[in-house]
């Protein structure tokens, strides 16, 4: 028997009232949706924040359901546009037959041996089965998503988590985020997933590799002291040297390092890295600071981030899904507030990237703080990053 198959709508809205907004992506999601809404995603900029409130009881009440999931974002995706520094409202519903949704409001408490997320929903199974998902969306001020990544990790090994963390507000209790009819300013949101319902995801963190792979030998915290056996300022020094002028230009603006993920792994690709900044050089020393916690004995590779090299990476991932015989129907996108035209000279980068590779399918997203995304089956917490969240129908079953 042929399962019921899910369905998707998107629409954007860039009027500068609320209520205006809110009323167009309503009715332009619910005439092309056509059926009933199991789950919604609601994407706000800051202009809207204020009445967030107002927006999640009115989409709880419009569109039936309490499964309205949400936050607010610097810039605000919908279709195939990225409306930067606009007001916008972005609205996406799925009809998810056959499949479990579970929506959870996730709080960090802290505790005498350190601090443990709370929230999570009675109806979880203990061991999530393995074709099972999760989107999230946190408050960046109060809620350890990389923690949480790390629980998922470890007690779910396998289950991807994409998604991102609420922007557009640089002080605590000013973004928002939505749940049902109630609106929070701290913690989390992690939406279960599964049953009728097949998600895929791209992480594109727009990062080539440069020079060549170097074991640590040396290290302490976030505290790179020697590669190979030779100080690690010394060891990038030689590199710097080989490069073209280009090359060199993107070293001085901004330097990056990939750490493997699979060590096990002999061939290694340019998505096999979580990619971190070097944030810091004692020259003293010749010891590099870098975003992350490392350890000797792990496989590191310098990096350069350019707006050629993010849109190359981001093509080939949509290209390569296409190329597997992929079918998405729809797409969320998480894509760093440092992208857009802050990194790509032509506007809607992402989006448009995404239309030209899947076609017109119902797209919305915002600019995070952090994005949110498996690589080499493991769950990080990136920057400068697009994580895309690819659903498409499951396969269906033989008789």
């Amino acid at each position: 028997m042929t399962k019921p198959q899910p369905k998707f709508a998107a629409a954007l809205s860039v009027h500068d009232t609320t209520e205006a907004a809110l009323a167009e992506v309503v009715k332009q999601a619910l005439d092309e949706l056509a059926a009933p809404v199991d789950l919604a995603m609601v994407f706000l900029s800051p202009h809207h924040t204020q009445h967030a409130e107002v927006v999640a009881k009115e989409l709880t009440r419009l569109l039936g359901t309490s499964n309205v999931i949400g936050c607010t974002g610097e810039s605000i995706i919908g279709e195939s546009r990225e409306a930067e520094d606009t007001p916008a409202i972005s609205l996406w519903l799925a009809h998810l037959p056959q499949t479990t949704v579970l929506p959870m409001h996730l709080e960090f408490q802290r505790t005498p041996d350190g601090g443990s997320i709370v929230g999570w929903s009675d109806e979880l199974p203990t061991q999530w089965p393995k074709d099972a998902c999760t989107l999230a969306v946190a408050e960046p001020f109060s809620f350890p998503a990389d923690l949480l990544l790390e629980r998922i990790n470890e007690d779910q090994p396998g289950i991807p988590v994409i998604g991102g963390i609420a922007s557009g507000s640089y002080q605590p209790g000013e973004n928002r985020l939505i749940m049902g009819d109630q609106t929070y300013d701290s913690g989390g949101i992690l939406i279960y997933l599964h049953g009728n319902v097949r998600v895929r995801t791209i992480v594109s963190q727009g990062c080539r590799p440069i020079g060549d792979p170097f074991i640590i030998t040396k290290a302490e915290r976030n505290v790179i002291h020697e590669l190979g056996g030779l100080p690690a300022l010394k060891q990038l020094e030689a590199i710097y040297k080989t490069l073209p002028t280009t090359d060199q230009q993107l070293v001085s603006r901004g330097l990056h390092i990939g750490r493997v993920v699979d060590e096990y792994q002999s061939d290694r690709s340019q998505g096999d890295f979580i990619v971190r900044n070097v944030v810091g050089i004692e020259k003293e020393t010749g010891a590099l600071m870098i975003g992350d916690y490392v350890k000797p004995g792990q496989t590191v590779q310098f990096h350069v981030r350019d707006e050629f090299s993010a849109s190359a990476e981001l093509k080939q991932l949509t290209a390569e899904m296409k190329n597997s015989g992929s079918s998405p129907t729809s797409v969320l996108t998480f894509t760093c507030n440092g992208r857009g035209t802050k990194l790509f000279s032509e506007p809607h980068h992402d989006a448009t990237c995404l239309k030209s590779a899947f076609g017109t399918i119902p797209n919305a997203g915002f600019f995070a703080a952090g994005e949110i995304g498996p690589v080499a089956g493991k769950n990080f917490l990136h920057g400068f990053t697009a994580s895309v969240a690819v659903l498409e129908p499951c396969e269906e079953e033989s008789d």
